[in-house]
């Protein structure tokens, strides 16, 4: 069984940094594209930052430079350290995991999110 675990989120003020992780059970870490979304009230969910089977990662226009995402093998987790937050970086976020158009989302396997609000 399949399980993604997010955690890490929290409010911070304009300028501020946090790390957001997700523990993935279950034997799909590192053999399928995972990454991480995020969903403000009454927006769509926009992709941030995915890394794919090989290994290549690609980052959101809107947060380059300030994110950065990795991915910890032998712990099963993926990471996102996001620096010099926004008040538009406010949002939950999601953790998602194996690639598959057959899947709500674009993803089959989700977390339950975690918020991250940012005041100015």
């Amino acid at each position: 069984q399949v399980n993604l675990v997010e955690s890490g989120g929290g409010s911070v003020q304009a300028g501020g940094s946090l790390e957001l992780s997700c523990v993935v059970s279950g034997r799909i870490f590192g053999k399928y594209s995972m990454g991480w979304f995020r969903q403000a009230p009454a927006k769509e969910r926009e992709e941030i930052a995915i890394v794919d089977t090989n290994d290549r990662t690609s980052v959101a226009d809107s947060v380059k430079g300030r994110f950065t995402l990795s991915r910890d093998n032998a712990k099963h987790t993926l990471s996102l350290q996001m620096n010099n937050l926004k008040p538009e970086d406010s949002a939950m976020y999601y953790c998602a995991a194996v690639r598959s158009t057959s899947c709500t989302g674009g993803y089959c396997y989700w977390g339950h999110g975690t918020q991250v609000t940012v005041s100015s």
